[in-house]
């Protein structure tokens, strides 16, 4: 953890009474000034003034001496020269303006900090602190860092929750603390929950698993910590524009007391050109920036990470887990004949039940997804390498992998799809023999397509897959989002040196999730971690921390970073530009110092409120998306789990029908058309009907929904050309050859396009509610 020191805690204590002792006693002694001036007694008022010029000289000259002592010299100094001016040439209203102007400003940039890194705070100040622990029958509050894995812990309602676990019990939790999104969560019993997150439910206990100070929220506090003790580079925004502003005003201020002939000449042109509020400006645009992010979930360790990452062009990603879900999932179920696909998977997922592999995992998932009742296996036999052995019922079931392959026409047809498809591939055997095939793959994640899209609008040019797995699965994923170069089988050093290479081009961005992208990240511009599930190691190496795994948030911090830089920028060039402008009229002499000062100090103002902009406004995310709408993503998304049925029952009719017209195959036929005209006719029919105008409304453009308009269309006219097909063939009780063949056609055409349609819909569409 980044500790403050000694003399950071001492200026920030001085800086809480300091700032608004200076402004009250600046804005007194002026009105006290304006006072006495108004009653006659101009002398007394010259006396006031001069005193709140007197004043503001301390500080001022303690601020330019810090500047000095990191190696820095700031446009500080301008406005000591400024206050030294008015007091030499008897200017002292344009002095007491130009110490208000100086304490306003500071006050003023203080409350904007304040204000950006509320977010921030938020985080910090929410941290539980104290935890509720049963023992037995006895309950106990104590310190969250005494709660051990393994102890039971009590969440009351409205707490929250201080350690990592699993739930014991139903839960109702808000998490939008972790992920931002408002929508209230339910946890089963068995389900982990993270610290962090907001008991919006009853009470109910959960067993910890990880101690509290390596929970997810303990270590999204570190990181906050660190960003906010950490600052910009030396070489900031504001430097870079004060390096060459200071030089030019004092040059500007010479030369018009050498052409004018006069001090004050030159006094007035220093008193427009003390900017210090002006300057400050741009870090408050990046501090927004760093506040709005961690709304999100995003941390960011400071604002040079944020000013990088929003000058970035090149971003470099790892695949599995950062592109890909980072876990397999059940593509594919062959059977043996007269082997049904329910049975096969209830007989796999429980003998796989008891297993920690990451196989039997998706096995086990794929069965509870399809509300396959499994059986608690017996005799479990776990063969490294292998598989799993055990007695499942009366049956010995075996689930891995198997040598020889069986030589049948379905065991063959299965290799050749788990080699095109670059799947893995699982058999299972029920007593000696093989009675199916699982094929497992890591999916793409729906939101990757459009979150690529949205990083080249926000200024991604060149997109780079890294990644340590086979050159064939890296190249399709490559393909499919459009990268521009695909690097395969890297290790953890030709990762680095990847990144080195890029970074010699552009400023680079380096995403990844796992401990073998922690160099990678460390060595890029702007490490990215997705810190949701993913290595601590990569989350310690980064610069940037994704604390929900969506990827999305990811498009959202590049966008915020664009935003707040380029507001950053914009704050620091109009208000130079105005500030240039009032030093070329008082060096004409059309601009004397009071009035001056008081020209200056409403630049400064209206500098630093456009710089609060980058905490709102903006097109981040997207175009937001009602709540009915969203509703109706979320119902329709969720009917496209279950019609993921329809693809194997066509699949597994074109291939029994392709073997040729037999009374299995009309069987799987008549299966292959209830699928369609029960559920998937009426899904298209009520999308066309419902969600697509809603869609419409909400993108304000229909036209974009046209081709999956016309993709509705082509998938009623083949299913109608199906059913002609079977109307016929149950009439005449034979299939001839010519009907075989257009009915494999459609067939195979139906699967193809609503693989695609599927794919399309998850990623353009059911993806908006995410975001």
């Amino acid at each position: 953890m980044t500790q403050r020191g000694p003399e950071q805690a001492l200026r920030a204590a001085l800086t809480r009474w300091l700032e608004p002792a200076l402004l009250a006693s600046t804005v007194g002694l002026l009105a006290a000034g304006a006072a006495t001036w108004l009653a006659g007694a101009g002398g007394w008022a010259d006396v006031l003034w001069g005193a709140a010029t007197v004043i503001a000289l301390p500080p001022a000259v303690g601020w330019v001496i810090h500047a000095l002592a990191r190696r820095t010299l700031g446009v500080d100094l301008i406005a000591v020269l400024a206050l030294l001016g008015t007091l030499a040439v008897g200017e002292y209203l344009a002095g007491a303006l130009i110490a208000v102007m100086l304490a306003t400003g500071r006050a003023l940039d203080a409350a904007a900090q304040r204000r950006a890194t509320r977010d921030l705070r938020q985080l910090l100040d929410r941290a539980p602190r104290t935890a509720h622990r049963r023992v037995g029958d006895s309950v106990c509050e104590v310190p969250v860092d005494e709660v051990q894995v393994g102890d039971l812990v009590i969440v009351r309602p409205g707490e929250v929750l201080g350690v990592d676990g699993v739930s014991e019990g139903p839960a109702v939790l808000d998490e939008s603390a972790l992920t931002g999104e408002p929508e209230l969560v339910e946890r089963s019993a068995g389900d982990p929950v993270r610290s962090g997150t907001l008991n919006a439910g009853a009470a109910f206990e959960l067993r910890c698993t990880v101690p509290a100070a390596q929970s997810t929220y303990a270590g999204i506090v570190e990181l906050v910590r660190q960003a906010g003790a950490e600052s910009a580079p030396v070489i900031r925004l504001a430097d870079r524009f004060a390096a060459w502003f200071l030089p030019l005003s004092l040059a500007l201020a010479a030369l018009a007391w050498w052409l004018a002939g006069t001090a004050e000449r030159a006094v007035a042109v220093l008193v427009v050109a003390t900017p210090c509020p002006l300057l400050l400006a741009a870090p408050v645009a990046i501090v927004s920036g760093l506040s709005r992010a961690s709304r999100l979930g995003v941390v960011v360790r400071g604002g040079g990470a944020l000013e990088n990452l929003g000058r970035a062009r090149t971003m470099v990603i790892d695949k599995t887990g950062t592109l890909t879900a980072g876990r397999p999932t059940v593509t594919e179920l062959l059977t043996a004949p007269g082997w049904d696909g329910t049975d096969v998977l209830r007989l796999a997922a429980s003998a796989d039940s008891l297993s920690q592999h990451v196989l039997a995992a998706a096995v086990v998932a794929e069965a509870r997804r399809r509300g396959v009742s499994l059986v608690l296996p017996e005799a479990v036999e776990d063969e490294p390498g292998r598989g799993v052995s055990a007695l499942v019922g009366r049956a010995r079931v075996r689930v891995g992998k198997l040598d020889p392959v069986p030589d049948a026409a379905w065991a063959r047809t299965a290799v050749n799809r788990a080699v095109l498809d670059g799947s893995a591939l699982v058999w299972v055997e029920a007593d000696g023999t093989p009675v199916g095939a699982v094929l497992l793959k890591d999916p793409l994640r729906p939101e990757a397509g459009r979150t690529l899209r949205r990083l080249r609008s926000a200024g991604i040019e060149r997109l780079v897959l890294l990644t340590g797995d086979r050159w064939a699965p890296a190249h399709e994923v490559g393909e499919v989002l459009g990268l521009d170069e695909i690097r395969a089988e890297q290790t953890p050093a030709s990762k680095v040196a990847a990144v080195r290479d890029e970074q010699q081009r552009a400023v680079t961005v380096m995403v990844g999730d796992g401990l073998n992208d922690a160099p990678a990240l460390a060595a890029a511009t702007v490490g990215v971690a997705l810190g949701a599930r993913g290595a601590s190691a990569a989350s310690e190496a980064a610069d940037v921390v994704l604390t929900t795994d969506r990827l999305h948030y990811l498009a959202d911090a590049m966008e915020i970073a664009r935003r707040a830089r380029r507001i950053a920028l914009q704050s620091a060039a109009v208000g130079m530009a105005l500030s240039l402008a009032a030093m070329a009229a008082a060096a004409l002499g059309f601009l004397p110092p009071a009035p001056g000062a008081l020209l200056q100090e409403g630049i400064d103002v209206a500098v630093i409120l456009n710089a609060l902009r980058a905490l709102r406004g903006g097109q981040v995310g997207g175009r937001p998306v009602q709540p009915a709408v969203q509703a109706l993503l979320r119902r329709f998304a969720a009917e496209h789990g279950a019609l993921r049925e329809v693809l194997p029952q066509l699949r597994a009719a074109a291939d029994e029908l392709s073997a040729g017209p037999t009374p299995g195959a009309l069987a799987a036929l008549r299966r292959a058309r209830a699928a369609l005209v029960e559920q998937l006719i009426p899904h298209e029919q009520a999308e066309e009907a419902e969600l697509y105008p809603a869609l419409a409304r909400t993108m304000g453009d229909g036209e974009a929904l046209a081709p999956m308009s016309r993709a509705h269309a082509e998938i009623g006219r083949l299913a109608r050309r199906l059913q002609a097909h079977l109307a016929t063939i149950e009439d005449s009780g034979q299939i001839s050859p010519e009907r075989q063949q257009d009915i494999l056609a459609s067939l195979y055409g139906l699967h193809a396009l609503l693989q695609l349609h599927y794919l399309q819909e998850e990623e353009n569409y059911f993806t908006l509610v995410a975001e």
